[in-house]
């Protein structure tokens, strides 16, 4: 199974790139503008469904679940015959599925133990060769050896993340902890971020911060429930 990743989200609410930039380290990771395609938090349109809040992924996610990605590989290599960038690749990432946290009442198609997701690749540079990864700054870029909390839906013959909230860093099963932009960063990482973030952000990704699976499954529990 292939999993789209969808445009949209305001990177303004996330206190993660909030984090990043604190940490002085959003400079050094390069956006290609095709990257909008492929990245899931990232671009100007909004999400594919609300992604927000417990409510958001009950109403409209499939499944929600605990995944870790295991392999990846260069795809759909795009050359160019002018510029910087000599050229762009995406990735083919294999997720295996950890845990299923929620799956709707009658899902629209059962969950495996593993699917695809198409996720950002490397831009290549026409002076050094240099290999600078393709990401957004307020997404994370889905890497090997990390685990996510993903909300997917099942819409077009594929499995697609309701939106830039309903894709959560779960490294050691914390919330909030793990890859973020092609960067590692911990729970205190991000906490040390928080104060910087809008103060009307309630998402259910910053509520999961520091806190495991049964946090989730309660959340969700909760929302199915009021």
């Amino acid at each position: 199974m292939t999993v789209r990743l969808p445009f949209g989200g305001p990177g303004a609410s996330r206190p993660v790139s909030a984090c990043l930039a604190v940490a002085g380290i959003v400079a050094g990771v390069l956006v290609g503008r095709t990257g909008l395609d492929t990245v899931v938090g990232c671009g100007a349109a909004g999400d594919y469904y609300p992604s927000q809040t417990a409510e958001d992924w009950i109403t409209y996610a499939d499944h929600v679940l605990v995944a870790t990605a295991t392999r990846e590989q260069d795809i759909h290599r795009r050359d160019f015959t002018k510029g910087p960038i000599r050229y762009q690749t995406d990735r083919a990432v294999t997720f295996r599925v950890d845990d299923v946290l929620w799956s709707a009442r009658k899902p629209r198609h059962p969950m495996g133990r593993s699917f695809d997701m198409t996720a950002p690749g490397r831009q290549v540079s026409r002076g050094t060769g240099e290999r600078i990864k393709r990401t957004a700054t307020d997404a994370p870029r889905l890497e090997s050896g990390h685990t996510y909390v993903l909300a997917l839906r099942w819409t077009g013959e594929e499995w697609i993340v309701l939106g830039e909230g309903a894709a959560v860093p779960f490294d050691d099963r914390t919330g909030d902890q793990g890859e973020w932009c092609g960067r590692v960063l911990s729970k205190e990482d991000v906490a040390s971020g928080e104060r910087f973030s809008r103060s009307d952000d309630h998402s259910l990704e910053k509520a999961l911060l520091g806190r495991n699976e049964q946090a989730v499954t309660r959340e969700l529990d909760r929302a199915g429930r009021s």
